[in-house]
């Protein structure tokens, strides 16, 4: 499993407004004690290093929320701990996520300086129309100086684009994605807007405020970008990420090929192998009640949970088949000390594999760009 990697998640649970398409582990506080949580952080990578010791940690990703507003002071210190407690690859990708709003941008230099060596952009619109629509605090100007400086302050970095947005058109996306293309580095990910419960815009889509594109007009978006961040040079490794080859992001390959990975930080989530059984991890998601269980008791985790080989087969299959690259037989017999043909459903994989939506030869199995762009129902008939 070392050849899928192993890599570190820390969670900053914090943003400065929370936007109406966000579902993840975010709030807004008007004070934080940029102290008080930095401990805490280092608390908990203590607290992981006795299971996990002796793997070398190939990449670290701060995510959130929004890291990009804790101290740069925070990420060196989380980044030396790291390197304290676990062999540091020379190597190592270590990735920060950050909004394009003068402020946080004015620091990158500060973060390059305390370890970060990729950042990826929250861009999500070169429109400043869109932009409001999805609540952003940043301008389409503020958005290419952002990224302008994040290429001469990082060897790598990468932005965030949503399309189908409500009233998009093929011939204003195939236009903003020719601006981005023109800023863009080694890597892009592109994503679809989707109305996930709990959030903004779930309340107002069911109201009727707005409404999405239909699904062909959807998958004619999807199709445009495929093709024309491929022609530029930045094929899809994923379904949403793009990149030139070896610049894909190592952190979240690391998922996707279902590698051990150590989550910290309020609500994150980890996998890790003890004793050759993976065990799910997960983090109390409420902020200050994990910043208070990890000082009384030095961890806040709320669960560890063995994973059955059945729950282990459907996350290779969901995590494995978002990849271009799909699933080597060795990951199955590693994991699951199995061939795929012994675990997936015989009748749904003959009808996926004649319908061109899934392929399978002595190397490996992967889903068609058809199969992709389709992958819960794939996976549905997969599974049985």
């Amino acid at each position: 499993m070392t050849r899928a990697g192993f890599g570190l998640y820390v969670h900053w649970p914090f943003c400065l407004k929370k936007c109406p398409y966000c579902d993840f582990n975010s709030h807004v506080r008007d004070r934080i004690d940029q102290a008080r949580w930095r401990a805490g952080l280092l608390a908990e990578l203590d607290h992981y290093a006795e299971p996990s010791a002796g793997r070398t940690v190939g990449s670290v990703f701060f995510g959130g929320g929004t890291p990009s507003l804790m101290a740069p002071e925070t990420a060196a210190a989380v980044i030396e701990r790291i390197a304290r407690n676990w062999p540091l690859a020379a190597d190592a990708e270590i990735t920060l996520e950050a909004n394009p709003t003068s402020v946080e941008a004015g620091r990158f230099r500060e973060f390059r300086a305390a370890g970060i060596t990729r950042v990826s952009l929250g861009i999500q619109a070169l429109d400043d129309a869109a932009l409001g629509f999805l609540g952003r605090a940043h301008s389409a100007g503020e958005a290419r100086a952002a990224i302008r400086l994040a290429a001469r302050s990082f060897d790598r970095y990468s932005f965030d684009l949503i399309y189908a947005r409500p009233g998009q058109s093929l011939e204003n996306w195939a236009r903003e994605l020719d601006q981005a293309l023109d800023l863009a580095g080694d890597h892009l990910s592109v994503y679809q807007l989707t109305i996930e419960p709990g959030t903004a815009f779930h309340t107002a889509h069911a109201r009727g405020d707005f409404a999405l594109p239909d699904d062909d007009l959807a998958g004619a978006l999807f199709e445009l970008t495929q093709e024309r961040l491929a022609a530029a040079g930045l094929p899809g490794y994923e379904i949403s990420n793009h990149a030139r080859p070896g610049q894909e992001s190592r952190h979240n390959l690391t998922y996707w090929r279902y590698g051990d990975y150590l989550g910290v930080g309020p609500g994150a989530h980890g996998r890790l192998t003890l004793d050759r059984v993976k065990h799910a991890t997960r983090q109390i998601k409420a902020p200050e009640t994990w910043l208070t269980a990890v000082e009384s008791t030095g961890r806040g985790t709320e669960e560890t949970t063995p994973l059955t080989a059945a729950q282990r087969f459907e996350e290779l299959l969901m995590m494995g088949l978002r990849l271009t690259e799909g699933i080597p037989r060795t990951r199955f017999r590693a994991e699951l000390d199995a061939e795929p043909e012994a675990l997936l459903d015989p009748r749904g994989l003959q009808n996926l594999v004649e319908g061109g939506f899934v392929t399978l030869d002595f190397e490996r199995l992967a889903a068609t760009a058809a199969g992709r762009q389709r992958l819960n129902a794939v996976l549905a008939m997969l599974i049985g």
